[in-house]
């Protein structure tokens, strides 16, 4: 068992006085009186420290006497008025030699009475000096009531910045988290550390994560009073987000986790642990780290962060769930699924750019599971409102997950969802960003096929033909993979809705024909057309503007737009006429701008979507002639 040691003794013998001869400092002795104060000198070398000892052994025993005979009393007063009377005692006492009888008194006082003990030497010596060092010592030199401290301990450390509650004696004053973080750093740092310590790791480990996120967005001005003196007792760093991550690291230390810290240091991520803007990369970072090392481990944070997820705390909500993406992989998703998925759907609807990506990333991993590609299907609606997100990244990986859910999906789409999707989709299509364009436009192209044949298609009837002008003029775009992805929708489209002769039309590659065609056999829909199209004749795309030009052409007799409707496209007309034939007007270098961003837009490319065109059974595109 480990003794209690002494609290001053380590510091050597302090507080003895000089004795006053009644001479002046400056006086100067005559030769007799030095020969005299060496002879006196040489007679006290052997008996003076021997004449000291007895008296200071003197004094302890009767302090010993002393404490005792108050102890065995006051004992009966209560576990917090005992504790804090064993703090004060020990504070006057230079050296104790009954150690063995503390520790027990400590140690059965723990053991009936956790909450207490720690809570009255938190209050005692918030800033953990030598005497609570060295009771913490006494308490945690057994596994026993090591197990009875450490979630004590934990209980203050995850409440920020103080800790509410209450002991037997009616004393419900505030605890200091940081208090409890100065008792675990002494703990860790004991010579013998206990070793349960690793039981409580994932709990310790993830109090502390958010201990450093929490004291770095906010300090309370009496904390950061409390935090000013404990610097000056003891010489800690500045800032206590600074103290609670050495306190991190020492832990993992201590563990012989010192890969997962050399690893971080590596990559400079421990000072960007610090920033709330740059925290969440980090703890992927810190999390990537530690998978490698243990994957058990990391289960079991994930176990626990789980739990921590769903009481929706919204300070730390972002770290949790950066944590969480990376270690995703090592969860048995058979018995995680369902109640993932759940927390997912709560976090999608949070307007935080940062924890949305951060799902969406869960998501995609999810995805790829083909036992959840059916249960993540109730998802879909939450999805379809992430799109409304005006966010270009947010867009393009809820469209990613949305591809990845509808390829994998072996049952039908109700008709009803499937009209929500069409409709979120289809503005989509006209996005700035290539890689949503292409997105937008093949999730659409496999809607139309999980879709049930029969009666459940004719309300999708509307929602797919209103998709047809757009997916041609996008026939016409710069980026081959959108036209390409345009003409295949394009041709599912038709045989959706049984238009066989726009189907030839496609298939023979008779691309104007199929514009003229849709206008004179749908007549009634002419105007409607004509609206879509106002937009098109504004691209920044030639060759869409040209396709644009010569659908809405008058046609003398044989024009099939109301004149109310055809006069309010002719200005525009006229406009984009005249500056393509004035290339320095401000419109065109303004269409070159916006031509050159369309050009520079990222492509998925081919690497996505082999598997749907496969699907799907369409055969490669060509380019359209004029």
């Amino acid at each position: 068992m480990i003794r209690l040691t002494s609290v001053k003794g380590r510091e050597g013998e302090e507080g003895e006085e000089e004795e006053d001869d009644g001479k002046s400092p400056g006086a100067v002795p005559s030769p007799e009186e030095v020969e005299g104060v060496q002879l006196l000198q040489a007679d006290t070398v052997e008996k003076l420290p021997e004449e000291k000892q007895r008296m200071h052994c003197h004094r302890n025993e009767q302090a010993l006497a002393d404490f005792f005979a108050w102890a065995e009393p006051i004992v009966a007063a209560g576990v917090p008025t005992t504790v804090r009377g064993i703090y004060q005692r020990l504070s006057s006492i230079k050296d104790v030699s009954a150690e063995h009888r503390l520790d027990k008194t400590l140690q059965e006082m723990t053991l009936a009475q956790p909450h207490d003990v720690v809570v009255t030497i938190l209050r005692c010596a918030p800033s953990c000096d030598r005497v609570a060092v060295t009771m913490w010592m006494a308490i945690v030199s057994s596994n026993r009531t090591a197990e009875k401290v450490l979630p004590e301990l934990l209980c203050v450390l995850e409440d920020w910045p103080l800790h509410s509650t209450s002991t037997s004696d009616k004393d419900n004053s505030d605890v200091f988290s940081l208090a409890a973080t100065r008792a675990v750093w002494e703990i860790i740092h004991l010579p013998q550390g206990p070793e349960r310590m690793i039981l409580y790791f994932p709990r310790l480990f993830v109090a502390l994560l958010f201990q450093i996120f929490s004291s770095t967005e906010q300090m309370p001005e009496e904390v950061t009073a409390f935090w000013r003196r404990c610097q000056h007792k003891h010489c800690l760093p500045t800032n206590p987000n600074r103290f609670a991550l050495l306190t991190m690291k020492a832990l993992l230390c201590h563990l012989e986790y010192e890969d997962v810290v050399s690893e971080v240091e590596r990559e400079c991520g421990w000072d960007t642990l610090l920033n709330t803007d740059t925290h969440h990369y980090t703890v992927r970072l810190l999390a990537r780290a530690m998978l490698r090392v243990s994957e058990p481990l990391c289960y079991r944070i994930a176990r626990y962060l789980f739990r921590l997820l769903r009481r929706e705390e919204a300070h730390w909500e972002v770290a949790a769930m950066a944590f969480l993406v990376e270690i995703l992989p090592c969860l048995n998703i058979k018995q995680w699924g369902e109640r993932i998925l759940q927390l997912f759907q709560i976090y999608l609807w949070r307007e935080h750019r940062v924890m949305r990506l951060l799902v969406l990333r869960c998501l995609m991993v999810l995805c790829k599971r083909p036992s959840l590609a059916n249960t993540m299907s109730a998802l879909t609606e939450s999805l379809m409102e992430v799109l409304k997100d005006e966010d270009r990244e947010v867009r393009g990986m809820t469209l990613s997950v949305l591809s990845e859910m509808l390829l994998n999906r072996d049952v039908p789409i109700a008709c009803s969802l499937a009209v929500q999707l069409i409709e979120a989709l289809r503005p989509l299509f006209d996005n700035d960003t290539s890689r949503v364009q292409l997105l937008s436009i093949r999730i659409f192209q496999a809607v139309m096929a999980l879709v049930q044949k029969g009666k459940e298609r004719q309300g999708l009837t509307d929602c797919v033909r209103q998709s047809l002008l757009p997916l041609f003029y996008h026939m016409y775009d710069e980026n081959q993979f959108v036209a390409e992805a345009s003409w295949e929708t394009l041709l599912q489209a038709t045989i959706f809705l049984k238009r066989w002769n726009l189907q030839q039309l496609l298939e023979s590659e008779e691309l104007w024909r199929f514009g003229e065609c849709l206008l004179k056999e749908e007549r009634d829909r002419a105007d409607g057309y004509l609206r879509q199209s106002v937009m098109y004749l504004q691209s920044p795309q030639k060759s869409i503007r040209e396709a644009a030009m010569r659908l809405t052409a008058p046609r003398g007799k044989t024009n099939k737009f109301s004149p109310s409707i055809f006069n309010l496209v002719t200005p525009t007309r006229h406009y984009v006429r005249t500056a393509e034939t004035n290339p320095n007007s401000r419109f065109r270098l303004l269409q070159n701008q916006l031509r050159e961003a369309w050009r520079r837009q990222a492509s998925l490319l081919e690497n996505g979507w082999p598997s749907l065109w496969h699907k799907v059974g369409f055969r490669r595109w060509k380019p359209p002639h004029y």
